[in-house]
């Protein structure tokens, strides 16, 4: 199979990267995630779910510091993308995937489909090059 190159995997990178900050901004303050909240049960009940309980305060705080973080890491890998933001932010991917998998098994929230196939396909886009021939062609260090 033919490397693909540096530029080409840095786009994934920088697309991954858009793609948090318009799918995470709503989380980032109390505010905005109290209207995104009211959406995503929405979504979910039309869907075939139920409504999503009502969040308490220290839910709302965690939700934005995972916003919040969500947010200066997506614009760490706009404004300076690098090889290993790749890898690392597959690893994210990941641990973010296996949660949403296991809420999903917990719950049966259809509303979760709609975050996990993507997060799980930017995980796979991010982590396959470095498995496969690219990683002859991306500069990395391996000591990370």
């Amino acid at each position: 199979m033919r490397s693909m190159k540096t530029e080409t995997y840095l786009r994934i990178v920088r697309a991954s990267a858009l793609y948090d900050l318009l799918v995470t901004f709503p989380f980032a303050t109390p505010w905005t995630f109290a209207i995104a909240h009211s959406q995503l049960s929405a979504v979910n009940a039309a869907l075939g779910g139920l409504p999503l309980p009502l969040f308490s305060a220290f839910q709302v705080l965690f939700a934005g510091l995972m916003g919040s973080l969500v947010m200066v890491w997506s614009v760490l890998r706009l404004r300076d993308p690098q090889p290993q933001y790749g890898l690392y932010d597959g690893a994210a991917r990941l641990l973010f995937s296996a949660w949403m998998a296991w809420t999903l098994a917990q719950t049966g929230a259809p509303l979760l489909w709609l975050f996990l196939v993507p997060e799980f396909s930017w995980c796979l886009a991010q982590w396959y090059p470095w498995h496969s021939s690219v990683k002859r062609s991306v500069p990395c260090n391996r000591n990370l």
